[in-house]
Parts: structure tokens; C-alpha cells; sequence
């Protein structure tokens, strides 16, 4: 689904946004965690079976890791960074695409950024003229 979001409605759907993201973070780890345990323990090195096994369980939770992304860029969110806690809604100011940015452990949408602009471009909200952020 692609729409442009005003600041109300990314506002509004942040806390479902919040969670889905925290679950990719908590999936990430998962698949990291499972990662080095299959490189790094002797047990998985003893037989073919105990390494299919985890093995199989790696491939589960890299596919559960996938969709969760699927599943938050699905609502028009977009993720820009999983390790930095970086996501972004795409909006329309004066006509003009730009981000509504939000990181990891702010409470509201605080922040955007040009179109072709990253994190560092980031400026408040209250740098723009809200009457024509649609």
C-alpha cells in the first residue's frame, strides 16, 4: 500500500508502527543469536543431523524476519535503518515528497527530512509550515 501520510495520521498509527517495529528487532536478534550459535558451537559440528536441525531453525526465523519487514513496510512506513531505529512516512509539503522521520524512542513524530535528504538532514516539525504538510 502506498500513501502519503499527513503528521495526524502518522501520529496516530505510530504506536502499532512502535510494535511492529520492535518485532522485527526482537526477530533480528533471534536470527543473529541462532546465527552464532550454529557457527560456534562444537555440537553442530559433531553430526549432520544437529546441524540440519538448527540449520532448519535458522531458515525459520530469517523467513519470520522477512515477513515482519513485509508486514510494517506493508502499511506505507518505511524502514530506513533496523540498527539505528530509523523509520520513515512519506508526505507531501507544498507539493513537494518529503519524509516524516521518527527513531527509536521518540513518543511522536518529531522530525522530517527532504526527499533526498538522510538523518543528518533531519529538521523539526516545527520548521515547516504544518498548514501545507498534507
Amino acid at each position: 500500500m502506498f500513501s502519503h501520510f499527513t503528521l495526524n495520521q502518522a501520529n496516530e498509527m505510530l504506536p502499532s508502527v512502535i510494535k511492529k517495529f520492535q518485532n522485527i528487532v526482537n526477530m533480528k536478534n533471534e536470527v543473529v543469536k541462532i546465527q552464532s550459535d550454529l557457527e560456534n558451537n562444537p555440537k553442530y559440528m559433531t553430526t549432520f543431523k544437529d546441524y540440519i536441525i538448527k540449520k532448519q531453525e535458522l531458515n525459520s526465523a530469517i523467513t519470520n524476519f522477512y515477513k515482519s519487514i513485509e508486514e510494517l513496510e506493508a502499511t506505507g512506513v518505511s524502514i530506513k535503518s533496523i540498527e539505528q531505529g530509523l523509520l520513515d512516512f512519506p508526505s507531501l509539503m507544498f507539493n513537494e515528497e518529503i519524509w516524516l522521520c521518527w527513531k527509536e524512542g521518540e513518543t511522536e513524530i518529531k522530525f522530517w527530512h527532504g526527499k533526498d535528504e538522510g538523518f543528518n538532514g533531519r529538521k523539526p516539525i516545527e520548521s515547516m509550515d504544518l498548514e501545507k504538510l498534507r
